[in-house]
């Protein structure tokens, strides 16, 4: 017969209570259990000394006798220094699912597109300024001296035609 060490439930609906007992593995859950080693009460808080009863030499008996704890029970049993639980390093359970990576790519490609956007239009912005301050310089310099050869020509026209009268 294969003994377990595990969580019995009890109490009422939403309110839970937990016998910590040996039974049979083949057992329902609340059904017949040989022997209670302790409580768990889950709605005290944490450091309430209440929380979490055991009774640690029976809880050594049955561990040597080959019982097998449940994942709950061994983490009580790690807690009052009974069986060392092993533990457990998952890296990959805090990353994002394939769906969740694709959305965020998306999203970082978006926010790329649009930074760039931005850039394009603050350089065509900078790029339109400098042609209107540059340009009209220039076009007025430009003007100034068209009109400066024109008078220079016309005042050349003049002298040449004061020769060709007198």
């Amino acid at each position: 017969m294969a003994i377990a060490l595990r969580l019995s439930r009890g109490g009422a609906k939403k309110r839970p209570y937990y016998r910590i007992v040996a039974a049979d593995s083949r057992s329902p859950r609340d059904g017949k259990y040989l022997e209670q080693i302790g409580t768990y009460n889950p709605l005290l808080a944490k450091d309430d000394e209440n929380r979490v009863k055991l009774d640690e030499d029976r809880a050594r008996y049955w561990l040597g006798v080959g019982a097998q704890p449940s994942d709950r029970v061994l983490r009580f049993l790690d807690a009052a220094g009974i069986k060392e639980r092993a533990p457990r390093n998952n890296p990959q359970k805090g990353e994002p699912g394939e769906a969740a990576r694709e959305r965020a790519e998306e999203r970082a490609a978006k926010a790329a597109e649009a930074e760039e956007a931005k850039k394009a239009a603050e350089e065509e912005a900078k790029a339109a300024s400098a042609e209107e301050d540059t340009p009209a310089g220039d076009a007025a310099g430009e003007e100034g001296a068209a009109a400066e050869n024109a008078d220079t020509a016309g005042e050349a026209g003049d002298k040449a035609e004061d020769k060709a009268e007198g």
